[in-house]
């Protein structure tokens, strides 16, 4: 009777996993029709937003006559810096904003709050992770030069950066339909993190004690392994994989239970 139910669970596993996949694809094309086709500057701007803060902070460091530490080239610097800060950031806010932008799809029984939050995250990703090339291979052009220390290691901290994103949207998400004051938070409590993620300055570089008070945030750890993968003249002595992971697994705890928590909530208003 075990023998012949085994397969009965696996198989019914397997068809469930497929319908996911299947619901996160859809919606995943929704998200990239709505996000990038509503006019003609969408793909383009995606890029053009990092290129504007490299190109502000490139300006701030030639008036002021600094270089990049290290030796590091100051637009791959800026550039490993500015992107994994927003595919962590901006993955985190577009997932808090699942359910509000996608709330007409939750009517359909096979789609739920953890589709539209898996399916933002994964575009987030995609679309970061392609820019990082265009515009990191676009300097290399430029510069004629081209030479990663540890492609792994850059791999991971983009893939960290997202889904800490993720999960930390997926907290944000739920909570949002628990209390709306959550939505208008989040901006002043996004906002210091763009100044404590090392976009413009390496974890070596600062006091002990400053150092030690950054290193809570996990995005600068992301930061840190991207620079550490790109550049063979850096090494990340302070940035923790095991740290960021053991963020993203607390905060996906928090996540898939109050998702439990409200599902209902979002189902039946």
């Amino acid at each position: 009777m075990s023998t012949a139910a085994s397969p009965t669970v696996a198989s019914s596993f397997v068809t469930g996993l497929a319908t996911q996949l299947r619901v996160i694809h859809a919606v995943a094309l929704r998200e990239t029709r709505t996000r990038f086709g509503a006019h003609q500057l969408g793909y383009l701007w995606a890029i053009l937003e990092p290129l504007f803060w490299i190109g502000t902070f490139w300006g701030l460091f030639a008036l002021a006559g600094r270089e990049a530490p290290n030796g590091m080239p100051i637009v791959a610097f800026l550039a490993t810096g500015v992107i994994p800060y927003e595919i962590a950031m901006k993955t985190a806010d577009r997932c808090a904003n699942a359910i509000s932008g996608n709330k007409s799809l939750l009517f359909y029984p096979q789609v739920k709050t953890l589709d539209l939050v898996i399916a933002r995250g994964t575009l987030e990703g995609a679309t970061y992770g392609a820019i990082f090339l265009i515009i990191l291979g676009g300097e290399a052009l430029v510069t004629q030069h081209f030479v990663i220390d540890d492609v792994l290691l850059v791999c991971v901290g983009l893939g960290l950066g997202c889904l800490f994103g993720t999960s930390l949207g997926l907290v944000l998400c739920t909570l949002s339909v628990l209390s709306n004051s959550v939505e208008r938070l989040r901006g002043p409590l996004f906002r210091p993190v763009f100044w404590m993620s090392g976009l413009f300055f390496t974890a070596e570089s600062l006091p002990t004690n400053v150092r030690d008070f950054m290193l809570w945030n996990p995005v600068l750890h992301c930061v840190e392994l991207v620079r550490d993968g790109w550049f063979a003249s850096y090494h990340a002595r302070h940035a923790s994989i095991a740290y960021v992971l053991a963020c993203i697994v607390v905060l996906l705890f928090a996540g898939l239970t109050l998702e439990r928590v409200v599902r209902a909530k979002v189902e039946v208003t």
